[in-house]
């Protein structure tokens, strides 16, 4: 199978959803990112064999928004473009899917990526009104029409909000929150160690930005004058005490994941170019990492934030690997009690024996080199966009550092982990 390597990527800032749509559509991210991205490639865009993006919930005006971005980033009617979804994990799909095409000799440069505007999530009528609604259609004369006024109850008018359902898991009616408070519970993790990782999170953030190390981040700017340069979920002053102060939402009144402990519901978009050997000499691209390997896992829903442990354990096994080859891991921060489970499970000789099957525990993951520069719970989490930006971000770090392997992961709602290996190709072991 042909190597496959990243050798450009971009996103914009997350914005953080604040109880109303936000100031973008999720095309209008991803067409953002991607025009300043395919702006400096020696290549036009037409010259992609195909678009492939991952989005759970685009917007009415957005069917196939893979197709819909392609067509405005100006890629022209010959190249193909086809959305996937695989939950919280659908930007590291698409990545996948995009891997395997050129792998496979399908493809030789391909845009892949990830988007999502949360705050857009649509609110829905419930089965109740769409009923009454459909009687009201087929209601033809005044008569009817006032009988099925009287049908009408204030509950009909009930809404459904589209989000919180999503969020919510169909088969064990636990929704993401609730499950990461299983987590806490098997793997004995206080309040206390949450909300400090919360704190480390925002603070690495924070540093990573004071440094110049987030030059992924392209600045996003608004119609109206607006414009974003950094992550605006970053809470730059916030304290134990601060956090300690919040009150469980998911498990009321005992539990211990509040929103500050959590991932943050965002806006945002990714993008990654892939390309074949072939591509990397005809366009004269650098390559920045080879895609080595993936690994999909699926796992008992209720517990669905340890997907992680089980996508990268046969990962690294397949290459033979140990957590001393790794240089540096990103672990997509959904909630800080799954990234700790993860981290506690990763090094538990019981869990990697009953639950993987080995003969051993791995050793852990050393916290020092596990998302440096933040996560989720400090920069956001839009689910069709967050396996890709950790893809990214994984690169800037493994370049950064000048080291040359790297593991992504995310856990995704419905009993699934996802993983990805990346190797830098001019780093030797």
């Amino acid at each position: 199978m042909t190597p496959v390597y990243i050798v450009d990527g971009l996103r914009t800032p997350f914005l953080k959803a604040r109880n109303a749509p936000g100031p973008f559509a999720a095309a209008d991210l991803a067409v953002h990112s991607g025009r300043s991205l395919l702006l400096r490639q020696p290549f036009a865009p037409d010259r992609l064999d195909e678009v492939i993006a991952g989005c759970v919930m685009p917007g009415p005006d957005e069917a196939n928004i893979a197709r819909v971005v392609a067509l405005r980033l100006g890629c022209g009617e010959r190249v193909p473009a086809f959305t996937v979804q695989r939950n919280c994990a659908s930007g590291l799909q698409a990545l996948d899917t995009g891997l395997r095409n050129i792998a496979l000799g399908r493809s030789e440069l391909v845009l892949a990526g990830g988007i999502e505007a949360m705050s857009h999530a649509p609110v829905l009528w419930s089965h109740a009104m769409v009923a009454w609604l459909g009687g009201w259609m087929r209601a033809r004369s005044l008569g009817a029409r006032a009988k099925q006024l009287t049908r009408l109850r204030p509950g009909h008018l009930k809404p459904v909000i589209g989000l919180l359902r999503g969020l919510t898991d169909p088969v064990v009616g636990l929704s993401m929150g609730q499950t990461a408070e299983v987590l806490a519970h098997r793997f004995g993790i206080s309040r206390e160690a949450m909300d400090e990782y919360a704190l480390h999170s925002h603070q690495r953030l924070g540093a990573a930005y004071d440094a110049g190390h987030m030059d992924e981040v392209e600045p996003l700017y608004a119609p109206d004058g607006r414009y974003w340069c950094e992550d605006d979920g970053l809470r730059r002053d916030t304290t134990l005490e601060q956090l300690a102060a919040l009150r469980p939402v998911f498990d009321r009144p005992f539990g211990s994941v509040t929103a500050g402990n959590s991932a943050q519901v965002t806006d945002g978009a990714a993008w990654l170019i892939l390309a074949s050997e072939a591509a990397v000499e005809r366009h004269g691209l650098t390559p920045r990492a080879r895609i080595v390997d993936s690994h999909w896992a699926g796992l008992d829903p209720g517990q669905m934030g340890l997907g992680p442990v089980h996508a990268m354990a046969p990962l690294l096994q397949r290459h033979e690997l140990t957590t001393q080859d790794i240089d540096y891991w990103e672990i997509n921060e959904a909630f800080a009690a799954q990234v700790l489970a993860c981290l506690a499970a990763w090094q538990d000789a019981g869990y990697c024996r009953e639950e993987l099957g080995l003969d051993n525990a791995f050793d852990p993951i050393p916290r020092e080199r596990l998302n440096i520069d933040g996560g989720g719970v400090s920069l956001g989490h839009p689910v069709g966009a967050s396996g890709t930006r950790i893809v990214l971000h994984l690169l800037q770090v493994l370049e950064r550092e000048q080291v040359r392997r790297g593991v992504a992961s995310l856990c995704i709602g419905g009993g699934q982990g996802g993983a990805l290996l990346l190797e830098r190709p001019e780093v030797q072991a």
